[in-house]
């Protein structure tokens, strides 16, 4: 019980002053315990590889640290390692550690695990040893759903996001088709060791040559819906969300790395757009951009019931907890909504998305803070609905049939509205952390020092 007590002191110290509490002077030294230096590391590993922003992975490290007494303990984290740095005092030298994320699987259901185990160890109810073999026992399981779910997730996301833009079944069921042979294209290049990039570029080909043939045969109104689905289940939504948060909460080279990610994830999906649509061209398929919508914006049952099955197949895909499941799905669908009554009151689509997006984050953000869980399994799949598929494919299109101004265009809209979307989102998790004393991982309004900078000096 007095040990207890001690680390609650600790870590209230470190919530109030935001930075680890400093020894006694008159203590010589400190024993540094390697294994808490291994846990911590090996905790924010797998924070880090399956998807958490870099400020929560900061967050949970430094915690873990305080709980297990490293003293004088510095933790930096960045988009691919990690150290952590504890100096006993006197004359003892620092003892420091680092760990490189080579490869990042986005599994959400281990995020709430894991923050699970932070949270234990910050109020001492879990001891060291047994926090090791937890850690053991979420690297080594399962996720809540079979392999073969997650890779037909990707194929429902394509079908219920072309049914959103106003496809009908046997739309669907090729914009499904199209993407998952793309996915099993892409997976077969990855085990011959290929670069992510061009898996993304191939994969994105398969969806534009779905439309494509759709046009050939006569069909052009069902091309855009063929390949928005398509497209829509490879856009980045989980770098974009975690990318604008790190940048937000001051975590620059994070953000700019993450950045960087979205902004070749996007250059490969339009490579592989633009290929096909100029070979389409070349060959006399009259592709053009007359049949495509402005903005899709149907108010009706059907289009409602899509958004949250895409929400709910892009949750599956992210190997979200099972209990996540019905809020992903009411998520997609309320951010629907809410957009389309904004373009119904002549709201601009990219305002329209960030007003949606800060209300599924605020709604989100108070959620998991309700059940004690991170934040991102419930708002990621949320936005997919809004994510700007229609828009990348006008803008290839009218790049590879002689407008290019007007593609260029296309193409900054749907930027906008992706970064609309992101920060939207983290905007309304600001908002829940402003009226809050702590949180997750201590992860309160008095646990950021960044925030307490004089206008960026």
């Amino acid at each position: 019980m007095r040990r207890a007590t001690e680390r609650l002191r600790r870590t209230w110290q470190v919530l109030m002053d935001g930075s680890p509490p400093e020894p006694p002077e008159d203590e010589p030294s400190e024993i540094v315990n390697a294994r808490v230096i291994d846990l911590v590391l090996r905790v924010g590993e797998l924070l880090l590889a399956s998807g958490e922003s870099t400020e929560r992975v900061n967050e949970a490290m430094l915690g873990l640290a305080v709980a297990y007494e490293l003293p004088r303990c510095e933790v930096q984290v960045t988009f691919t390692s990690l150290l952590v740095s504890a100096h006993p005092g006197g004359s003892a030298l620092p003892v420091t550690g680092s760990r490189a994320i080579r490869r990042r699987t986005p599994a959400y259901w281990r995020l709430t695990a894991l923050h699970q185990i932070v949270q234990e160890a910050s109020i001492g109810m879990l001891e060291l040893e047994e926090a090791h073999a937890r850690l053991a026992a979420i690297k080594r399981g399962r996720g809540p759903y079979p392999p073969w779910l997650l890779v037909v997730s990707f194929g429902l996301i394509a079908a219920s996001a072309s049914v959103l833009v106003g496809g009908g079944p046997l739309v669907a069921a090729t914009a499904f088709v199209a993407t998952m042979l793309g996915d099993r294209a892409a997976a077969a290049l990855a085990r011959r060791g290929i670069a992510e990039f061009f898996q993304l570029l191939v994969a994105s080909s398969f969806g534009a040559t779905a439309a494509a043939m759709v046009v050939a045969m006569g069909s052009p109104a069902r091309a855009s819906t063929v390949v928005t689905g398509a497209v829509l289940a490879l856009l980045p939504g989980r770098p974009l969300v975690a990318s604008i948060q790190d940048g937000i909460t001051g975590d620059l080279v994070s953000a700019g790395a993450r950045m960087l990610e979205v902004f070749f994830i996007i250059a490969a999906i339009v490579a592989g757009l633009g290929v096909v649509v100029y070979v389409a061209v070349k060959l006399n398929v009259n592709v053009s951009v007359a049949h495509l919508p402005e903005s899709p914006a149907l108010f009706e049952p059907v289009p409602v019931l899509a958004a949250a099955a895409v929400s709910l197949a892009f949750a599956v895909s992210l190997a979200v907890p099972k209990d996540v499941l019905v809020a992903a799905a009411l998520g997609g669908g309320v951010i629907w909504v809410m957009y389309v009554l904004l373009l119904n009151w002549n709201v601009t689509p990219v305002l329209a998305s960030a007003i949606s997006a800060t209300t599924i984050g605020l709604l989100a953000s108070m959620l998991a803070r309700r059940r004690n869980a991170p934040v991102l399994p419930y708002v990621v799949p949320a936005i997919a609905p809004l994510l700007p598929g229609t828009l990348l494919y006008r803008g290839m299109v009218e790049l590879n049939t002689g407008d290019p101004e007007a593609g260029v265009l296309s193409l900054i809209a749907a930027l906008s509205v992706a970064l609309a979307l992101g920060a939207g989102v983290n905007l309304g998790g600001e908002l829940v952390r402003a009226f809050q004393r702590v949180g997750l991982s201590a992860s309160g309004r008095w646990a950021r020092p960044a925030a307490r900078r004089t206008r960026g000096y």
